[in-house]
């Protein structure tokens, strides 16, 4: 490539990355072995904390962030989707990776990926994968952190994430998404993300059923590395729970007391989620010598915010954003609302989703909270793989709503401003949720002005 060639602005470079989508998914580790070769393997100077899971590892990635910094680590972490920026995927100590530094590791990699094209038989490295490669040269090359907090694309074995050799690995649980690439049954996914057991890594899960744990059991048996198991090595148990906040007990094998701690997060499974972070904490300070003190991962689990996840955007009226975007998540988000909505409150849900999930089930997963839900609000939104309304309608029927219920929104900003400016003066027990594809949520939360914690960042 001339020099001429090289990228001088930051959108050029995005461009380029995103023009590589055409190569779609392909899943395997040849390319990026031989691209990290090419570049001395920077992979290796970098320790990692190796995140893999279908629901909760988002989540899990941030409370271990915090707690790593409120004691003064250096953490990056490398993370997908995002909501607003691309760059929100890489970052140093939270904040993203600068448009500079972005552009000038593109037109290194750029280079590699053109060669691999050319000189091998694996053909051009994929959009994710190139992705990849300019999270580890950031971190090997520009920023330097203590740690790492690595989390997959998809699936574990064959993802692009999977050339580190971690500290630790962690799987949050196995459910069925993705299931076209990673196999239609509980076992299959859970042999593709036991592919990121590695010799002598200790693995923690949030799993509890027998037969997926028997599949990581068998990996770490070959591997010869410690499995911890939720509920068995280490628990969290919820003690209390209201809009906002929550607080649980947790103890480990690894700890003498057990501690009482407090999120700002609500959902029984964000208790699941820090639990599998803080045994991932015991790990590294018990066998690495991480110090962490007892004030800074208390501090480190309360200050965590996970935009999407239950967020309050509006008080009054109430709005609440939330990213259920597949079955699980919705059944997450079902049994949440029926513990937090008070007596007597009105609940009223806005729900969007991708056109390739399965809809009628997720509808379905709603279905006990029927008799809680005044009104259900379905709608598209601008995005390649977004469901039309009608679509969701009938979706939601054929899940077992009753068509009054049902209402298609054909435009969902002005749904949501006319519900701002009726409710305005409402009592607090109209309940709007605002649910389904991260990327629909991303758009909603974009539209609610800033809230003052994030400004205040």
């Amino acid at each position: 490539m001339h020099a001429e060639e090289r990228f001088v602005e930051y959108k050029q470079a995005l461009d380029w990355l995103h023009g590589l989508l055409r190569f779609g998914q392909r899943p395997g580790l040849e390319r990026m072995q031989w691209v990290l070769g090419e570049l001395g393997n920077p992979e290796r100077r970098v320790p990692f904390i190796h995140v893999a899971g279908t629901n909760g590892k988002g989540s899990t990635c941030a409370f271990l962030t915090q707690m790593l910094m409120e004691a003064g680590y250096s953490v990056g972490t490398f993370t997908s989707p995002y909501l607003i920026d691309f760059r929100e995927r890489i970052r140093y100590n939270g904040s993203m990776i600068a448009e500079e530094d972005l552009l000038q590791l593109a037109n290194e990699v750029r280079v590699l990926v053109d060669r691999c094209e050319k000189e091998t038989e694996f053909g051009s490295p994929t959009e994710f994968e190139v992705i990849t490669l300019i999270a580890i040269l950031y971190f090997a090359r520009v920023k330097l952190p203590a740690v790492v907090v690595w989390e997959t694309g998809l699936g574990g074995r064959l993802d692009s994430t999977n050339v580190v050799i971690p500290l630790v690995s962690v799987i949050t649980n196995i459910g069925l998404d993705h299931t076209s690439v990673l196999g239609d049954n509980l076992v299959d996914i859970a042999g593709e993300k036991a592919g990121i057991i590695k010799p002598g890594v200790p693995v923690v899960t949030g799993e509890r059923r027998a037969e997926v744990l028997a599949v990581f059991h068998e990996k770490a048996k070959q591997t010869r590395s410690t499995v911890y198991e939720i509920g068995t090595h280490f628990a969290g148990e919820q003690v209390e729970e209201k809009l906002g906040e929550q607080q649980f007990r947790y103890r480990s094998r690894l700890r003498r007391n057990e501690e009482t701690y407090r999120l700002t997060m609500n959902g029984i499974h964000q208790t699941d989620n820090a639990s599998i972070a803080l045994m991932t904490i015991d790990i590294l300070r018990n066998y690495f010598s991480f110090l962490l003190e007892d004030e800074e991962i208390f501090r480190g689990l309360q200050q965590t915010r996970w935009p999407g996840r239950l967020e309050i955007v509006s008080p009054r009226p109430l709005v609440i954003l939330d990213g259920a975007h597949n079955q699980e998540g919705m059944e997450a988000l079902a049994g949440s609302l029926e513990r937090l909505l008070p007596e007597g409150a009105r609940l009223h849900l806005l729900f969007s989703g991708l056109a390739d999930k399965p809809l009628s089930y997720m509808a379905e997963t709603l279905l006990p909270l029927q008799s809680r839900i005044e009104s259900l609000y379905v709608t598209t939104f601008d995005f390649p793989r977004a469901a039309e309304s009608e679509m969701l309608h009938d979706a939601f029927h054929t899940g077992g709503w009753e068509a009054e219920k049902l209402e298609a929104v054909p435009d969902w900003r002005a749904f949501l401003l006319s519900w701002m400016r009726e409710k305005q003066s409402a009592k607090a027990d109209d309940w709007l949720v605002v649910c389904g594809s991260l990327y629909f949520i991303a758009q909603v939360r974009a539209f609610f002005p800033t809230t003052v914690e994030e400004a205040g960042e």
